[in-house]
């Protein structure tokens, strides 16, 4: 029972398919939660999410939390003791100096930027990802939009949502380094590159230098402002909440699920598998070369992160899921989703080790980890393959990690070294299936814990709690958060990693008719 609910710390994260709220105590666990589903849209070929669905998705996820804190303490929920934002990294929202939205968000799904991230990658000689905000800002100047001219503020949606709470432009660290690349060492925009990217587009006449219209960057515990009146009636259009609980920096989905797992200490990894795939690994040293494959990014704290970023992650599994329980009730037979997730996740576990010589593709929207422009989800199977339930899941489930162990391969072969590796998200809610796939894809052991399923926003309550703090990020986890937890941890089987490098083997020739189908449709 928590003693001073005002003494909590709430965190909130905007994710692909689900706004969550997570409300801790004084011992850093949640202790209400609250959440609202939403999906993006594809309008004229760009995926996106109104504004207006974001603040009635956090007022609904908000109020969820709120009835529940009343449900169980008798009591309203009038204010924190401090709180925070994150989302989903990179996009594009941009605004003027009115404070109006110039064009729609453009999210992180969309890959239609290629032509200006090939053209930083090779200014920067540092790999700008298709969904990076620069790479969103510079494609609308190739394209010759007419509203760049106007830009006064350029942010992600974890910092638009801020903005409006607190009236800072400020962001966390590891969310702007989704936006433009970071220098490690001062903590901020790297200086030489924001020189050049000027120089690059000073014929064009604009009236701003890229610094002026970024978010400032802060890092993990420094002050980004505080929740104003009308900041709390966006939050709680009741006029229950009160404005004044100091805000920790807005972050991206990426950090906080660092955070959530215990992650951001060096030779750590961790991977977050939903609507996307991603594993974030903290590394001792700059990689040697440039690798298109990889995004380099940074903790909370400012330390520099390898990023394994993956478009599809469990999009395509769920529609087969969905599509069994379909069947299921054709023929009259209810199951509830949680145990017709279960049921057909655990069935992979009687499946051969390779999935019994098929392939499939995740690929809902493009992959640039394999160089797809579009997404074509495919099934495929020899004549002579097992085709059973059991091989047929196993496949699917290999297949949400296919892409990412092609990133993964990268930082092998530049002698990066892993010593521990966490797993959160949907995926891994099934004790034991994923994980353990997880584990042979990597050949490395992997660990879960309680959170699993819906880590993002507790690590975002966490980095509000740490607000103030003078330990360093790690320590503080460590000590004051994961000293006790209870986390499961599976070795890779050696037949598991047998079987999933046959069907790496696989994934890769069969590359060829994902680009056929393409191609054909």
């Amino acid at each position: 029972m928590v003693q001073d609910i005002a003494q909590a710390s709430l965190g909130i994260e905007l994710g692909s398919t689900r706004i969550k709220a997570v409300l801790i105590g004084d011992d850093l666990q949640p202790i209400a939660t609250g959440g609202h589903e939403w999906r993006s849209s594809l309008v004229d070929g760009i995926w996106t999410y109104g504004l207006d669905d974001v603040w009635s998705g956090i007022q609904a996820a908000f109020a969820d939390l709120a009835a529940e804190v009343r449900a169980r303490y008798d009591i309203e929920l009038r204010r924190v003791r401090a709180l925070g934002v994150s989302a989903m990294m990179h996009g594009y929202l941009a605004f003027d100096a009115d404070g109006e939205q110039l064009v729609g968000f453009r999210t992180w799904q969309n890959t239609m930027t290629q032509d200006a991230a090939a053209e930083l990658t090779q200014l920067f000689q540092h790999n700008i990802p298709q969904r990076w905000s620069v790479a969103h800002l510079h494609q609308a100047i190739l394209r010759g939009e007419d509203h760049v001219g106007s830009i006064d503020f350029l942010t992600t949606l974890a910092g638009y949502v801020h903005w409006k709470l607190t009236g800072q432009r400020v962001l966390g660290v590891g969310d702007a380094s989704g936006m433009f690349p970071i220098d490690i060492a001062t903590g901020t925009y790297d200086e030489k590159m924001l020189g050049q990217y000027d120089d690059l587009v000073a014929g064009h006449g604009f009236g701003w230098k890229v610094r002026d219209i970024l978010p400032s960057v802060l890092s993990a515990g420094q002050d980004a402002g505080s929740l104003t009146d009308e900041g709390a009636r966006l939050l709680d259009p009741t006029g229950t909440l009160e404005a004044g609980s100091p805000m920790a920096p807005p972050e991206g989905d990426a950090g906080t699920g660092m955070v959530a797992t215990n992650a951001v200490a060096r030779r750590t990894a961790n991977v977050s598998a939903g609507t996307s795939i991603f594993a974030m690994v903290v590394l001792e040293r700059e990689l040697k070369e440039l690798h298109e494959e990889i995004d380099l990014v940074t903790t909370p704290a400012g330390d520099l992160v390898a990023m394994a970023h993956c478009n599809n992650g469990t999009l395509d599994l769920s529609a087969w899921v969905q599509l069994f329980g379909e069947a299921l009730s054709a023929f009259g037979v209810e199951v509830d989703t949680t145990t017709l997730f279960e049921t057909l996740y655990r069935s992979a576990l009687d499946g051969t080790p390779d999935g019994g010589g098929m392939l499939a593709y995740n690929f809902v929207a493009g992959e640039h980890v394999v160089g797809m422009e579009e997404g074509r989800p495919l099934f495929v199977r020899h004549p002579s393959s097992a085709f059973t339930l059991a091989n047929f899941m196993r496949t699917h489930l290999f297949a949400s990690l296919g892409a990412l162990r092609v990133g993964m391969d990268v930082l092998g072969d530049e002698g990066v070294e892993v010593d521990s590796m966490f797993a959160h998200g949907g995926l891994f809610k099934t004790a034991g299936v994923a994980q353990g796939f997880l584990a042979a894809a990597m050949n490395t052991p992997v660990s879960v814990g309680e959170v699993a399923g819906e880590g993002g926003a507790w690590g975002m309550a966490l980095l509000a709690a740490y607000l103030g703090s003078e330990e360093s990020l790690p320590d503080w986890l460590a000590t004051e958060v994961f000293a006790d937890a209870e986390v499961s941890t599976m070795d890779p089987d050696p037949r598991d990693v047998e079987g999933f490098n046959q069907f790496m083997e696989r994934f890769r020739r069969g590359l060829a008719i994902e680009r056929a189908a393409i191609a054909a449709t």
